[in-house]
C-alpha cells in the first residue's frame, strides 16, 4: 500500500508512505491525498472496554474513587443495571469500535481477560490489579512468582486527600518481588513516588469529572514515563480527541511529550517506518496550521484513513473511488455527524443487537 502526498508531524513537506501487509488486495493499493497529516495510530493505554455503554455517573466531585464508587452504586443502580444487561461480548465490541472511531489502533484493557475475536484494532490484556482498595486478595496477586516478569497495571493514588497518598507508599512497600508498576491516574503522587513506577497512564478528563484535579504530569514526566489513557465513559467522553485537548490546555507537557504519550512514549521524532507494523491514520490537514496544531484540531469526522497492521479498517467516503477493489462487504457504512464513514465489521447490527437489551443505548453514530 501507498500512502502518497501525505503531511507528517516532523516533516517539512509532502511524502510518500508505503506499507506492507501481506494482503495483496491492500499491498496493490495506490492512494492520493490533499492536505492530510499521517501519523500512526494512537495507543489508548487505559480502558474499560466493557464500560463504554454507561453515561457518565456523578454529581459532584469527590475526595477520591472509593468514594465515587460508593455514591453511584448507591445513586445509580437503575441506571448501572441497565447498561449490565447488555452481554459481555456486545459491551466489549462497542468499546473497540469506540476507540477505532477516534483513530485508536491499539488500546490496552484493564481487568479480567475478555473475550476479543477478529477485533479490527489492536487489543492489549495486561496483568491487571484494580486497586489497593477494590481488589481481594491485592498484595498475593502483586506478589505472584509467576507472573514475577509481568509488569502490574493498576490503579493508584487516583483521588486528591491523605487516604489517596498514602494507598501509593502502601503499594509501593508491599512490591516484594521488585516488580516494574505501571501506575493509572496517580493525582495524589508525588515526584518521589513516581520514581518507583516504571509508567504513569495520565487519564485527564476523568480525574476532572471525578475530582476536579489531576496528576502533577509535568512533575511526573521528569521521574518515569507518561502515557495516555481516557478510561471508561464512565467518567468522560467517548472521543478521544476531547481527552487529548484538554491535557494539551493543562500545559503539563510540551506538544512533543503529549504527542509522545499516545503513542506508548515515543518521541515525536521517530519516523513512520516498519516499526509501526503498518498501523496508520490520515486525516484532513488544516492549510494554514502546523502539524502540531492540525493534530490537535482533529475530530473523528475528519479522519479519513485507519490502517491496523497493514489493513484498511475504516475509511471516509472520500476515499471510496480510491479504495474500490476492497472487499466492501466486508464494512459497514455510519454517520458521524454529516460524513460517512465505512468501517470494517458490522457496526450497525452491533448496535441493533445492544438496543435489545438496552433501548436506552445512545451512540455517536447513526447507522445505514
Amino acid at each position: 500500500m501507498i500512502l502518497n502526498n501525505v503531511n507528517t508531524i516532523t516533516g517539512d513537506g509532502p511524502v510518500n508512505i508505503s506499507i506492507k501487509s501481506g494482503n495483496t488486495t491492500a499491498d496493490a493499493l495506490q492512494l492520493t491525498f490533499d492536505n492530510a497529516l499521517a501519523f500512526p495510530g494512537l495507543v489508548n493505554s487505559h480502558d474499560h472496554l466493557d464500560f463504554n455503554l454507561f453515561p457518565q455517573l456523578g454529581n459532584r466531585f469527590y475526595n477520591n474513587y472509593t468514594e465515587w464508587g460508593k455514591h453511584i452504586q448507591t445513586n445509580y443502580k437503575a441506571e448501572i443495571a441497565a447498561v449490565l444487561k447488555v452481554p459481555l461480548a456486545l459491551r466489549v465490541k462497542w468499546g473497540i469500535f469506540k476507540n477505532l472511531l477516534c483513530g485508536v489502533t491499539t488500546v490496552v484493557n484493564h481487568g479480567e481477560p475478555l473475550p476479543v475475536v477478529n477485533a479490527p484494532i489492536t487489543v492489549e490484556q495486561c496483568h491487571s490489579i484494580h486497586s489497593v482498595q477494590f481488589e481481594k486478595r491485592w498484595k498475593l496477586k502483586l506478589n505472584n512468582p509467576l507472573k514475577r516478569k509481568l509488569p502490574v497495571v493498576i490503579h493508584v493514588g487516583e483521588g486528591n486527600d491523605e487516604q489517596s497518598n498514602r494507598e501509593i507508599d502502601t503499594l509501593i512497600s508491599w512490591n516484594l518481588l521488585k516488580k516494574k508498576l505501571i501506575g493509572v491516574h496517580g493525582v495524589a503522587m508525588t515526584a518521589e513516588q513516581a520514581k518507583k513506577f516504571e509508567a504513569v497512564i495520565w487519564c485527564p478528563e476523568s480525574n476532572y469529572f471525578l475530582l476536579n484535579k489531576t496528576a502533577a504530569a509535568g512533575d511526573l514526566k521528569n521521574h518515569t514515563t507518561i502515557l495516555f489513557g481516557t478510561d471508561s465513559t464512565l467518567t468522560g467522553s467517548w472521543n478521544i480527541w476531547d481527552h487529548i485537548r484538554r491535557a494539551r490546555e493543562t500545559n503539563m507537557l510540551t506538544d512533543a511529550e503529549l504527542y509522545g504519550s499516545l503513542h506508548s512514549g515515543e518521541s515525536s521524532n521517530r519516523q513512520l517506518d516498519d516499526d509501526y507494523k503498518g498501523s496508520i491514520v490520515i486525516v484532513k490537514k488544516n492549510e494554514t496550521a502546523s502539524s502540531f496544531d492540525s493534530f490537535y484540531a482533529t475530530q473523528p469526522d475528519n479522519i479519513l484513513l485507519v490502517v491496523n497492521n497493514g489493513e484498511v479498517r475504516l475509511f471516509d467516503n472520500t476515499m471510496l473511488d480510491q479504495l474500490e477493489q476492497l472487499d466492501l462487504k466486508e464494512f459497514s457504512k455510519v454517520f458521524i455527524g454529516r460524513t460517512c464513514k465505512y468501517v470494517h465489521g458490522d457496526l450497525p447490527g452491533l448496535m441493533q443487537q445492544i438496543k435489545a437489551y438496552y433501548p436506552g443505548a445512545i451512540f455517536p453514530v447513526t447507522a445505514i
